[in-house]
């Protein structure tokens, strides 16, 4: 079994939602289809990052890391590199 870290953009609101999941697909599906109450609001949604692990404590971790203020150089990178801001 693998485990998803993800960041997602809302295309609505410019901001960015980290998550993690052992179904990648399926979680998608619920974000964009307004079942996950923390993104319902910000939808349409982007996947824009994406790692995968094999260890659900890594994945625990890294979703921890990225949702920290000290992950925000990685998330403005990121913004960068893709060509997206804030509005």
């Amino acid at each position: 079994m693998f485990y998803y870290v993800y960041i997602l953009f809302s295309l609505k609101d410019k901001n960015l939602y980290v998550g993690r999941t052992s179904d990648i697909f399926k979680r998608l599906e619920r974000h964009n289809n307004g079942r996950v109450i923390a993104t319902k609001s910000r939808r349409p949604l982007k996947l824009i990052h994406l790692e995968v692990f094999k260890d659900a404590g890594k994945a625990f971790l890294r979703e921890k890391e990225l949702k920290y203020p000290s992950a925000g150089k990685f998330k403005k990178e990121l913004r960068e590199k893709l060509g997206i801001d804030r509005v």
